[in-house]
């Protein structure tokens, strides 16, 4: 497994750096990438603060990776935000700071990616939200720009068609990590998903046979969707 090459974004915390520990014990090569960096020292992983809605550093991140290793096998979608208020009360610059980061990042993600796909064998994992394809009230960036990214994938997975790559997409509903201290709205945290319960189907899905995609999975806790 050392000649495999993952890309995480939104490594600095949450589930981002549950993802890039579980890679690393997996024995991949791991490129974190984020704005505000993950401190881990481990032989295998390198760790690049960037912001992936602008288009230079993302440039020069894959820049990094073709000097140094030149292809990526497994890339994880990840990094993302989300702001909780009413349809009145949401600025244009949140409205579009949530766009930027949720959908135009993965944008440029995939646009830079594509010389490095490892022709049948790259794995692009897209962690999306429920928010994807049900609507909740008090967070119209989020579901916007998860509906945009999901639509941007399929657009990309068919263009891609060529390359015989994977794409998977985990669409998990509300998990219990620290971006949740920061909502104006406050929930049962008992009745979310936790990190663990996430772990266990990314586990399935990195781990599935390369000939295997999971076009859309679906997670909830028992309890259903937190509205």
């Amino acid at each position: 497994m050392l000649d495999q090459i993952a890309v995480v974004t939104g490594a600095s915390s949450g589930l981002g750096t549950a993802m890039v520990e579980y890679l690393l014990e997996r024995e991949y090569k791991v490129y974190g990438f984020s704005r505000s960096g993950l401190n881990l020292d481990h032989p295998l992983y390198t760790d690049v603060q960037g912001d992936i809605r602008d288009e230079n550093s993302v440039e020069e991140f894959f820049q990094l990776i073709e000097d140094e290793v030149g292809a990526v096998h497994l890339l994880v979608n990840n990094a993302g935000i989300c702001e909780m208020d009413d349809l009145g009360e949401t600025s244009v610059k949140m409205f579009m700071n949530t766009l930027e980061t949720n959908t135009l990042g993965p944008f440029l993600m995939l646009k830079h990616l594509e010389s490095l796909l490892v022709e049948g064998e790259s794995h692009i994992i897209n962690i999306l939200s429920t928010a994807a394809e049900h609507a909740y009230p008090n967070v119209s960036a989020y579901c916007a720009s998860k509906y945009g990214m999901r639509g941007l994938l399929e657009v990309c997975q068919k263009e891609w068609k060529k390359y015989n790559v994977r794409f998977s997409n985990i669409l998990p509903g509300a998990i219990d990590t620290p971006l949740w201290d920061k909502m104006k709205v406050q929930f049962a945290r008992q009745k979310m998903l936790n990190i663990e319960d996430f772990m266990h189907v990314f586990q399935m899905v990195v781990e599935s046979p390369r000939h295997i995609q999971f076009p859309e999975i679906v997670l909830l806790h028992k309890d259903g969707f937190l509205e």
